[in-house]
């Protein structure tokens, strides 16, 4: 587990910085201070003397003579003066800082304004302009000053040049820094047609590409603009995020009558081969205007010299219920290339793209937090360049940021080491034997077990685990006041579940269903490896609450459909004849008709742990009796495969039966069911889902993957909590894979769950407010479509931080005030704050009783 926390803490600390950059967060020094640009990186048209060379230009240094300065009699001459800075790799730059010299009082020579060109390939320069067109930068009024400048439009640049504009009577030298990221997107230019023009509601409203830096002509070639600047449009395109420009700023448009063949053609050229993975496109949607997403992109690609004759085709789903702007995520298909041309079909009378970022295989972590190299001057730490003041105050900052970092690595240390501490006491007093199991494990497995378990800890401890307390073989009625159950530990791959220190030695434990971790891909072949023996007794069918489960005969099983891969084996669709007989009750009154069920089998080849987990589940199952929670109905254990019958809603899961559906207008009737939905039904499916997770934590019993994909329909909007998601291939794509091992469902999970690995009943509660959000939204869309898997792991992070700037799922459309404030409470950053399933499930239920009355 512990490696699993180094990682998530790697990405969060580098996750802003990934291939689709945020410009109020990609502010880092990119190494004139720090040390990591190397003094062979730094060159100049001329110097005063070798004192004032170009290495000497670094911001807040006073070695040499203190500054750059060009050659007098050079400058006199020419206005083309310039300090130029290799970053090595392609940047995006946000932010410039400049000095002047000043030498410890010896020095008084600045720039009082000067100019930026750059180039991604040293060959095409390009001079920055603002938004307005304006060149020149206001500079130095002094020579000690730090002064910082937002470039607006960021740059991307491997080259970089600081061009002083000053009177030529004027001595000038210049200490400089550059502030950004690294440009993980590798995308060096995109060619496309010429934003249009269109009149609206009186306005004239330009969708050209104002800051396009290549070549613009009837198209725009070789250069990069506000598609690549980090700013995403609003809802409303006649809006900005940008004050005092005009209608249409932040979108590139085009309309559908100018392009006969239906569709706009853009080529991304890259900076090497790489392996792609998707590319995220923002468009606009008010199509009560005539504006939509695309209709289709069919993309082509080139490794070489030619485009490659198979191209990828994507069609997203049409939206006619919300006006909102959006990311639509176009799926690459791990493609080789450099070079990618895609045709976006309209699908209305215009089609506005914001922002286009890729993702591939390629992409790596932030490269400036790297450590200085061998030979440069010491580093400053850099913090935000918006907070440096002078000089005296940036030396005492950055003594107590030095001091805050070395306390943070002490406490670190110390909870690494009480963990270990932990662990090594805890490897002589764990116990992995139940009531029914009196396998006796090797020291191997022990070892095994050992290295894939968390590190438990007693009530007193620091540990970032809870006690949470599952259903176990002490299980009584709800009714009845409940034992303290055993503790749960989460694992990369497995659940453990160990007796509490204070319980009796003689207490069995048991081991509950892995929700939400799946299955490693080569757990079987780990298990059954050299030097690993398994000695077990037979284990007997665990009895439900009203007796043992019994043996339902195979032959009475149709299949119907392969629904995908569990955790212990196939998960399958069947029809199941006289199923009434075993349940001991009559279905709808109707005897022997065949019913749907879903069968989970296990492999045939699996060893006798595996074998285990399985009857546990089956233990667990067969207790658990409510109207909105799966029923296991029978079993099939007399042969082999082993199979546990279940029931199967004939409207399937949530997910898929609501995305197949749109609003119905309010005060409209509700005359074709089949492709509507009014919104009291939605909170009646939500209060349903809030009923089953209310029952679950009465019985301390935590799910740890609830979401829409894991609720099954029934007739009459019957909603049942299942846990068959994990098995669709076709919801692969919510699970965040770590190092190709354990997926997590982190979309869903709470900040303590990712960070700290704590799953509890309030982890549950914040993973409802997700559900409730899928339900209002129609699955319309996946949580936070707008951020990759490590921006979701980042985002987690300022949760934990908690200065306001995490980000929230928007408000759906149909959500009224009280529902959203339901919603919003249940991910609030202190986990006792969150309210229970108890009071969600008789908030939705009032609110579901004066939506009847209305």
């Amino acid at each position: 587990m512990i490696w699993m926390r180094w990682h998530i803490f790697l990405v969060i600390l580098s996750g802003a910085v990934r291939s689709q950059v945020n410009p109020g967060v990609c502010r880092y020094p990119l190494g004139m201070t720090g040390g990591k640009i190397q003094d062979e990186d730094i060159s100049a048209s001329s110097q005063w003397s070798e004192s004032t060379a170009a290495r000497y230009g670094r911001l807040d240094f006073d070695d040499g003579d203190g500054a750059w300065c060009p050659d007098v009699v050079a400058e006199a001459k020419s206005l083309k003066e310039f300090l130029q800075i290799d970053l090595r790799t392609l940047h995006f730059v946000t932010l410039v800082g400049t000095q002047g010299r000043h030498a410890d009082g010896m020095g008084n020579e600045f720039a009082q304004s000067y100019r930026i060109k750059y180039s991604r390939d040293g060959v095409r320069w390009v001079s920055w302009h603002d938004r307005n067109g304006g060149q020149v930068i206001d500079g130095n009024k002094n020579p000690y000053e730090v002064v910082l400048k937002d470039l607006e439009p960021p740059i991307i640049a491997r080259f970089v040049r600081f061009m002083p504009v000053s009177d030529p009577s004027m001595t000038v030298c210049m200490r400089v820094e550059l502030y950004g990221c690294e440009w993980l997107d590798g995308l060096v230019s995109y060619s496309a047609p010429v934003g249009q023009e269109m009149t609206f509601q009186n306005l004239h409203v330009y969708l050209n590409d104002t800051v396009y830096d290549g070549t613009v002509d009837h198209s725009m070639t070789e250069g990069l603009g506000q598609l690549t600047d980090g700013s995403w449009g609003l809802d409303n395109f006649t809006q900005s995020q940008v004050y005092g420009v005009w209608p249409g700023y932040d979108y590139v448009g085009w309309t559908n009558a100018s392009f006969p063949s239906g569709s706009v053609e853009m080529v991304f050229e890259f900076d090497r081969v790489r392996n792609f993975t998707s590319m995220k496109v923002h468009c606009n949607n008010m199509y009560t205007s005539g504006v939509r997403a695309f209709q289709q992109a069919v993309c082509y690609f080139r490794s070489e010299s030619d485009w490659e004759a198979r191209p990828v085709s994507f069609k997203p789903e049409a939206d006619n219920t919300n006006t909102s702007a959006r990311f639509v995520t176009v799926a690459l298909g791990h493609r080789m290339a450099s070079a990618i041309k895609c045709r976006f079909a309209f699908s209305d009378a215009w089609m506005m793209f914001s922002e286009i970022a890729f993702q591939s295989g390629t992409a790596v972590y932030n490269t400036s937090l790297i450590p200085r190299k061998r030979g440069h001057p010491s580093a400053h730490p850099g913090g935000d360049p918006t907070h440096k003041i002078d000089d005296s105050n940036t030396r005492i900052l950055i003594g107590c940021l030095v001091a805050i970092i070395a306390i943070l690595l002490a406490i670190i240390v110390i909870i690494l080491w009480r963990q270990v501490w932990q662990k090594m006491l805890e490897k002589t007093s764990r116990r992995m034997l139940d009531d029914e199991l009196t396998a006796r494990l090797s020291a191997h497995r022990e070892a095994f077990a050992h290295r894939h378990s968390s590190i438990s800890s007693d009530a007193e401890s620091t540990s970032t685990y809870e006690r949470v307390f599952l259903l176990g073989s002490d299980y009584q009625e709800p009714t009845q006041p409940l034992r303290k159950a055993p503790e749960f530990q989460a694992t990369e791959n497995l659940a453990v579940i160990d007796a509490s220190p204070d319980e009796p030695p003689n207490n069995s434990t048991e081991e509950v269903p892995h929700y939400a971790e799946a299955d490693i891909v080569n757990q079987q072949e780990a298990v059954s490896s050299p030097g690993y023996s398994v000695t077990a007794v037979p284990v007997p069918l665990p009895p439900g609450r009203d007796g043992a489960l019994e043996e339902f005969p195979r032959e009475k099983l149709t299949f119907k459909e392969k629904l995908g891969e569990g955790q212990f084996g196939e998960v399958h669709l069947c029809e199941a004849n006289g199923m009434q007989d075993f349940m001991k009750e009559d279905e709808d009154g109707v005897e022997n008709e065949p019913i749907l069920v879903a069968v989970k089998t296990l492999r045939e080849d699996a060893t006798k742990n595996t074998r285990n987990d399985f009857l546990k589940e089956i233990r667990i199952m067969s207790r658990l009796r409510d109207p909105n929670i799966i029923r296991l109905l029978a079993v099939c254990v007399e042969s082999d495969p082993l199979c546990m019958i279940t029931e199967y809603m004939e409207n399937g899961d949530l997910n898929k039966f609501l995305s197949r559906h749109k609003l119905q207008d309010s005060g409209e009737e509700q005359k074709d069911t089949s492709s509507t939905i009014s919104y009291s039904t939605l909170i009646r499916m939500a209060t349903q889902i809030a009923s089953g997770m209310k029952y679950l934590s009465s019985l301390n019993f935590v799910h740890r993957d609830l979401a829409t994909r894991n609720c099954l329909v029934g007739t009459n909007y019957t909603i049942k909590i299942a846990d068959f998601g994990m098995s669709r291939n076709l919801y692969r794509g919510d699970y965040y894979r770590i190092q190709g091992r354990a997926v997590l469902p982190i979309r869903w999970m709470s900040w303590e769950s990712i960070l700290l690995g704590k799953f509890t009943m309030a982890s549950d509660v914040w993973a409802f407010g997700v559900t409730l959000w899928e339900t209002l939204t129609l699955c319309k869309e996946q949580p936070y479509s707008q951020l990759s898997d490590d921006q979701v792991i980042e985002n987690t992070g300022e949760f934990f931080r908690d200065q306001n700037k995490q980000v929230y799922l928007p408000r759906p459309a149909c959500c009224p005030d009280a529902v959203h404030s339901l919603m919003q409470s249940c991910w609030r950053r202190n986990a006792k704050e969150r309210p229970s399933f108890q009071h969600i499930h008789s908030t939705l239920l009032q609110h579901q009783a004066d939506l009847d009355m209305d």
